[in-house]
């Protein structure tokens, strides 16, 4: 068979039809022109319609610049063929509108848009025939996302930029922000090295924070900075986000009244400056302890919020109050009600809604008009059954400890903690007034000197004062802390001279010297270290020390020591302390429900009628 003449520049343009367009199909593939190839320096046009699934077997291409390409007349030969059944199958295909066509003359399968390259062409193809789009088939599968796209992070997490004084609050705040990132601007970096020295609590955290930063980059040296450092590498599985440096200026525009050179402003600018720059992306949010710095922000426009993280509690009106009101149907909604003695103590096991609201050495009571009363205690919680234990009556004279008898049903509750043994941990809170200090040191007086339980009190307190400080102070340890031991003073003259004045009450020949014998006094600030064994320890107004001062105070107690932490959250006197961060709250959340723990907020004040109305009004 003769073979057909080369094909011209006229003769290899495809026919009208083949570029018909059925209905559903893309519309800017439709109108695309068709790309060009050469064929010894006659443009052939090739065909735009899809692809077909199956590819056809590839032909060599003829190049000019490709010295191992095959001869002209064998590329000619090839082309005119393949035009010829290109001419036949769209011929063959006009009642068929669904059916693909192919060029064997370019039979590279294109799946998907990246295929369509500008290498995919011959070299000398015109500009814009590179260019041109390539449709994609039904069938051809997608381009898999990235798997971190800055649009999905948005939808998930926040950049949070630390303040300073966030960082020297709690050295650990850059992982309590979850799945969150974290974003330190360089003046951050400066102040925290400008606060590294000296022996203050501040200067501890900037210390520490430095650590855990290096510590951090050590566990990913091969990380680049810039696209962020994972913060769960050192061991903290809950943060699963990233901590970013700022390693290059940011550029941003702050009010000409912002002076430039400060530092809480250059943190404001760079704010601004991720906000631009992560528009869209990541919500950019600033947090701070100083709360002009917050004001500040809100006025540019920027999102500011307060580090929440240390707070145990957002109002302390929902603070452990250690005791339980029995409704007035308690009996009757009672399941399953078992009652014996032992011990010269009644118990109760039962069942019912009611037992999900109690807690292990939480304290109920039932009073109702013409039905007994019932103070007891929690003793024991399984599933939904609860044993329940009657207390002593420390209210009558002859169960008084060392001369003091409960003078309300709060007090008669913290009396049966710190005279059991079995607790190791005791909390009280209240007003002004209630009986704290006077009911601790009662309770410790009587078990340190009668029962022998413990060899001596040891009492402490914050050293935080009211007003002016009034400068060092002469003596030793305990001659120190003597001003701040007024309390102390005034309870112990109460207990000497008995409710009536006449220590005979007593019955016993201690003297105030034996007293002063058995009680310790000890500054806080050398507690570091210490162990105390057989120990009763009673830590005054706590409501001033933050968690971790707590939290070293605590775990100082050894084999057989009994805590007592008292404090009055209405009276902090610490600058950088609320309700919701102090150290008492925090150890009342953390000990309910303990076992050897128990809690009882002191509501009603037995000082005087003055002491209490004035805590009412004033």
């Amino acid at each position: 068979m003769p073979l057909p003449p080369a094909p011209t520049k006229r003769a290899a343009r495809v026919a009208k039809e083949a570029f018909d367009v059925p209905a559903g199909t893309n519309k800017r593939a439709a109108t695309a022109k068709p790309p060009v190839i050469e064929l010894d320096d006659e443009p052939v046009a090739m065909s735009s319609a899809p692809i077909a699934n199956t590819p056809a077997p590839k032909a060599p291409r003829s190049n000019k610049k490709t010295t191992a390409a095959p001869s002209a007349s064998a590329a000619t030969t090839a082309a005119a063929q393949s035009l010829a059944r290109q001419r036949a199958a769209v011929q063959a295909s006009t009642p068929q509108p669904k059916t693909t066509h192919h060029s064997s003359a370019a039979p590279t399968p294109v799946a998907t848009p990246a295929a369509a390259s500008p290498a995919a062409f011959a070299p000398s193809a015109p500009k814009h025939a590179r260019k041109a789009p390539v449709a994609t088939t039904a069938a051809a599968a997608p381009t898999p996302a990235p798997a971190r796209s800055g649009k999905k992070r948005s939808t998930q997490s926040c950049l949070f930029v630390l303040d300073t004084n966030v960082l020297l609050h709690d050295p650990t705040s850059i992982f309590r922000f979850q799945e969150h990132d974290i974003f330190l601007p360089m003046v951050v970096l400066e102040e925290l090295d400008a606060h590294k020295r000296g022996m203050t609590e501040v200067a501890r955290n900037g210390r520490q924070v430095s650590r855990t930063l290096d510590a951090l980059v050590d566990a990913q040296q091969e990380a680049d900075l810039a696209a962020g450092l994972r913060l769960d590498a050192s061991g903290h599985k809950g943060a699963t986000g990233h901590l970013f440096f700022q390693t290059v200026p940011l550029d941003y525009k702050l009010p000409s009244s912002l002076p430039q050179g400060k530092a809480d402003n250059q943190i404001l600018g760079v704010v601004q400056a991720l906000r631009e720059a992560k528009k869209n992306q990541q919500e950019v949010i600033l947090v701070s302890k100083d709360i002009n710095m917050r004001v500040k922000a809100r006025a540019l426009g920027l999102p500011a919020e307060d580090y929440r993280n240390d707070k145990t509690l957002d109002d302390g009106d929902l603070l452990y109050t250690g005791s339980l009101a029995l409704p007035a149907d308690f009996w009757r909604k009672a399941k399953n009600v078992e009652s014996w003695q032992e011990a010269g103590r009644s118990f109760y096991r039962l069942s019912g809604s009611i037992t999900n609201q109690m807690l292990v050495n939480q304290y109920v009571y039932f009073e109702a008009p013409g039905e007994t009363s019932l103070h007891a205690r929690v003793a024991e919680i399984r599933d939904t059954t609860v044993v329940l234990e009657t207390l002593r009556d420390y209210s009558s004279n002859k169960h008084s400890v060392w001369g003091v008898s409960a003078r309300n049903r709060e007090q008669n509750f913290a009396l049966n903690l710190l005279m059991d043994p079995d607790v190791d941990f005791v909390s009280l809170t209240g007003t002004a007034g209630t009986g704290k200090t006077l009911m601790a040191l009662a309770a410790g007086l009587s078990q340190v000197l009668d029962e022998r339980r413990y060899t001596e009190i040891i009492m402490t307190r914050a050293t935080v004062s009211v007003g002016e400080d009034i400068g060092f102070l002469p003596g030793t340890e305990e001659e120190k802390m003597g001003p701040w031991m007024g309390a102390l003073d005034d309870n112990l003259e109460f207990l000497a001279k008995g409710d009536g004045g006449n220590p005979g009450e007593w019955g016993r020949s201690a003297t105030n010297e034996l007293i002063r014998s058995r009680i310790k006094i000890k500054s806080m600030n050398f507690m570091r270290g210490r162990t105390f064994l057989n120990k009763y320890v009673i830590i005054d107004e706590a409501q001033n020390l933050t968690p971790k001062q707590m939290k070293t105070l605590i775990t100082r107690a050894g084999p057989g020591t009994k805590i007592i932490c008292m404090g009055n959250l209405a009276q902090i006197d610490t600058p950088y302390l609320t309700e919701g961060s102090s150290g008492l709250t925090f150890a009342v959340d953390r000990f309910k429900g303990w076992q050897h723990g128990g809690h009882i907020q002191l509501a009603r004040g037995e000082r005087s009628r003055l002491a209490d109305f004035a805590s009412e009004v004033l």
